[in-house]
């Protein structure tokens, strides 16, 4: 389990990303169908933090269930390469083609709480997410669509905005704002990933 290991190898930003490292660790350990939405209690999905060419901007999408500006991500249904999950995810939620990870590595990690929800007519139980961040980079020329079945808008926006547009508090606080810190360092070649 190569995932296994490149969270093992993960350094923690912040004391969110160590406990969560850990507890990822434990998950992982235990269940076999980590990877699988058959697992109902926890599994794993891969998120990006998309930026355009300059490091100036973010690409959202509006996400339906969350009612919120999010980033894109989604379940690695079986794939346990979470780099081109969070490639497939980032270019089906917006339809963006120029896309490539500005490094190869894990940028974050989090483990996150998702309440029950109707998806597809279906109830979906409150469940957990070992969700692994990839920093990429886009062209923010290509052309944008939305992915009807889980969006309503895909927008290019400011950094800033990133933490001022999205309504999910928590997110914002402990997630968005996280991953602009953590930009800004990579920038300025203090962060290491």
């Amino acid at each position: 389990m190569s995932f296994l290991n490149d969270i093992i190898n993960f350094k923690p930003f912040n004391k969110q990303e160590e406990v969560d490292k850990e507890i990822a660790i434990e998950c992982i350990k235990k269940h076999t169908n980590i990877l699988s939405r058959e697992n109902k209690i926890v599994h794993m999905t891969s998120s990006s933090w998309i930026v355009n060419k300059e490091r100036t901007k973010v690409l959202l999408a509006y996400h339906k269930i969350y009612d919120s500006w999010a980033w894109t991500g989604g379940h690695c249904d079986g794939d346990s390469n979470l780099l081109r999950v969070a490639l497939r995810e980032a270019k089906e939620e917006t339809s963006i083609v120029n896309v490539r990870p500005i490094v190869d590595t894990i940028f974050s990690l989090e483990n996150l709480c998702v309440s029950g929800h109707m998806k597809n007519g279906e109830y979906v139980s409150s469940h957990m997410h070992i969700n692994v961040t990839f920093l990429l980079e886009a062209d923010e020329n290509d052309k944008l669509h939305i992915k009807i079945d889980e969006n309503k808008g895909v927008k290019w926006f400011l950094l800033g905005d990133a933490l001022t547009v999205p309504t999910e508090k928590w997110m914002v606080d402990n997630i968005y704002s996280k991953l602009n810190k953590k930009l800004e360092l990579f920038l300025k070649n203090v962060l290491e990933v």
